[in-house]
């Protein structure tokens, strides 16, 4: 694939985090999504004790499904993925996930240019803490305030973003609210992808009914990998 193609209209990804994906469990939920024709996988995970190219590797054994690399720091760094996000935490005000991390990987980053789509990464309060905000250091953009979620896809966007992620956390107790969603959606011209805290077919037909592009799935599989299926049959309906 071309990661100027990425996302399509509407898409479905499966999230694997290179320390909880492996296994059975692994083999299982990546047949599911060959089955029911997921249109990427991304890896990555706030932690790292496992090798991403592992991973990597282990996913490209049992499908051919796309592989985005999902780094959630700088040891998750691969070469072997078929696009790279380039995530800025835009909704946060940490230096280093800025722009500094971003400085530390241009050198590895370099030759495989063609790969990079840069994503404006923003938080929305879930109801709880998140692991994305604890390792972050950053402050979550409250769910009840989508202006301030809309000025910052914005600022995204003119900066020259390619995408913005409108995230909850991994394990969110709630996903982002289709408001926000909405909001976001009929302000900015790039792909909006959304993701942490969908649990069920419901919320993921609302999202899409607001207007998110790519919707990314995650904890929520690996508890009901049923849901995966479930998912790609309304993105087949809204396509």
């Amino acid at each position: 694939m071309k990661a100027s193609s990425f996302p399509g209209k509407k898409s479905i990804a499966l999230l694997l985090d290179p320390d909880k994906a492996g296994g059975d469990s692994l083999i299982n939920i990546l047949n599911i999504a060959r089955e029911s024709n997921a249109d990427y996988i991304l890896a990555g995970g706030s932690l790292t004790f496992n090798s991403i190219d592992n991973l990597i590797e282990e996913v490209r054994k049992h499908c051919s499904i796309p592989v985005i690399l999902f780094p959630g720091n700088l040891l998750q760094l691969s070469h072997k993925a078929d696009a790279i996000l380039l995530l800025s935490l835009i909704s946060g005000r940490n230096p280093e996930l800025l722009i500094g991390n971003h400085v530390i990987a241009a050198p590895y980053l370099k030759n495989v240019k063609e790969k990079l789509v840069s994503v404006g990464y923003i938080l929305i309060n879930s109801g709880t803490k998140t692991s994305v905000e604890y390792i972050s250091q950053t402050e979550a953009i409250p769910s009840d305030k989508p202006e301030i979620a809309v000025a910052t896809a914005l600022a995204g966007e003119m900066l020259g973003l390619r995408m913005i992620y409108l995230e909850a956390g991994s394990g969110a107790a709630s996903p982002v609210p289709v408001s926000v969603v909405k909001a976001v959606r009929e302000n900015i011209s790039i792909p909006v992808a959304v993701g942490g805290g969908i649990k069920n077919k419901n919320e993921i037909k609302d999202l899409f009914s607001a207007g998110a592009n790519l919707i990314i799935l995650g904890n929520s599989c690996e508890k009901n990998p049923g849901l995966l299926t479930d998912a790609c049959k309304i993105r087949d309906e809204f396509k």
